[in-house]
């Protein structure tokens, strides 16, 4: 259905943007992110492969770098 491959497409959207966030914060690895700012490392690989991502745990993040939910969102678009 093409509802879900959207669905789908967005979740890749923000796993890219949360990896691409980290990277440059000058993390080379996921779990030393998620290890320094206390944050399962399961649950961090799991958002950053786009496959499960609470609005909780994405907030947690977006605090992180200091940014707000509304700039995230708008700044998916401009993923490469």
């Amino acid at each position: 259905m093409v509802e879900d491959q959207n669905f789908e497409n967005i979740k890749k959207l923000i796993g890219l943007k949360v990896k691409k966030l980290r990277v440059d914060a000058g993390y080379k690895s996921y779990e030393v992110f998620a290890w320094d700012n206390k944050i399962s490392r399961i649950q961090y690989w799991k958002m950053e492969k786009g496959t499960n991502c609470t609005i909780k745990s994405l907030h947690k993040v977006l605090k992180i770098h200091n940014v707000g939910i509304a700039d995230f969102f708008v700044s998916i678009k401009n993923i490469n």
